[in-house]
């Protein structure tokens, strides 16, 4: 693992995210779905580890929009929806979690239809499968399952619209179309505006990742990223919540915000912030009193925010993780 790795990961997204485009245009990976439900499921069991669990969480929020009655669980709680035929179990199996994963499916093999979304089709994982669905992620070099995530993201998005929610952009294979392009754009900017942001986050006290409730999953990856690259102490908060716990935590510290913009509180939340002598950056959007803005194409498109903006926080990961490893040779020098 190094962070020249995982910027290679990253540079990698958008060729990733065009070619599973082009494989959803062609091809439906939940084609077997009618032939597995008798009827649509009275729930919606989605379960991962780590970043899976919250794409999971993403998606069934999005789900239950619709009316679907849908939930992501943690794998290793020790129940959740009763199995049988009116439970779907949608499992992500990406960088990790096998263990809980398995553990929980023995519940529901043969009781109640699975869907597997992994890379590792021979795993242990796969074997649950009643519809098996490859993320086509590529091998990631670093050990951090950044493309794994977004492809897992956007493949619950297409299940979702199978089971009646659509994507909220339009087609999933036209925003993921979206995503590489805006992906490369916040990519190919990195040198401008990583640097500064960087800057303007650097706190001993870590950086706290903020966004709306319906794209947290945003600030829960990028965190992942953050504490698993560069060891930052780093932590996620809901915009609108901010206000009812965080806001005490800056407060007693040197509070750095990477604000994912979009919520009805940030203008509140910002406001809050200043007053406690804290900092901000915003992604995706404009917000009065942030240091500074990153925007990329497509950033007003709630699809293209939901698998993109991640991208943001792994950059800055990306960064402090080889300032990290530089200092680290300099001492040994």
């Amino acid at each position: 693992m190094s962070a020249e790795l995982f910027a290679a990961d990253l540079a990698g997204k958008p060729d990733a995210l065009t070619a599973l485009a082009d494989r959803l245009a062609r091809a439906d990976p939940y084609r077997a779905l009618p032939a597995l439900l008798d009827d649509e499921p009275a729930g919606i069991l989605l379960l991962g580890v780590g970043g899976a669990r919250h794409a999971c969480a993403a998606a069934a929020a999005r789900m239950r929009l619709a009316g679907l009655g849908a939930v992501a669980e943690y794998a290793s709680a020790q129940g959740s929806l009763p199995p049988g035929p009116g439970t779907l179990v949608v499992a992500v199996a990406a960088g990790g979690g096998d263990r809980e994963l398995c553990t929980i499916l023995d519940t529901y093999v043969e009781r109640s239809a699975v869907i597997v979304l992994t890379d590792a089709v021979e795993g242990p994982v796969a074997r649950y499968a009643d519809i098996l669905v490859p993320l086509l992620a590529g091998t990631e070099h670093s050990g951090l399952s950044c493309r794994s995530f977004q492809h897992a993201l956007a493949l619950l998005l297409l299940l979702g619209y199978r089971l009646g929610a659509p994507p909220q952009g339009g087609d999933v294979s036209v925003s993921l179309r979206r995503c590489a392009n805006a992906t490369a754009g916040l990519v190919e900017q990195a040198p401008q505006w990583v640097p500064r942001a960087a800057a303007a986050l650097d706190s001993p006290d870590g950086v706290h990742l903020v966004a709306p409730a319906e794209r947290l999953c945003s600030a829960q990856l990028g965190v992942q990223a953050l504490r698993q690259g560069p060891v930052v102490a780093a932590h996620a908060a809901e915009s609108g919540e901010w206000s009812h716990t965080d806001r005490h935590l800056a407060a007693v510290s040197e509070y750095r915000a990477l604000l994912f913009a979009g919520s009805h509180y940030d203008e509140r939340t910002m406001e809050h912030l200043l007053q406690l002598r804290g900092r901000a950056v915003a992604v995706g959007g404009d917000v009065a009193g942030a240091e500074m803005s990153v925007r990329y194409p497509g950033d007003g498109d709630p699809d293209v925010s939901l698998l993109t903006e991640p991208v943001a926080a792994e950059l800055l990961a990306a960064h402090w993780w080889g300032e990290r490893e530089r200092s680290g040779r300099a001492a040994a020098g």
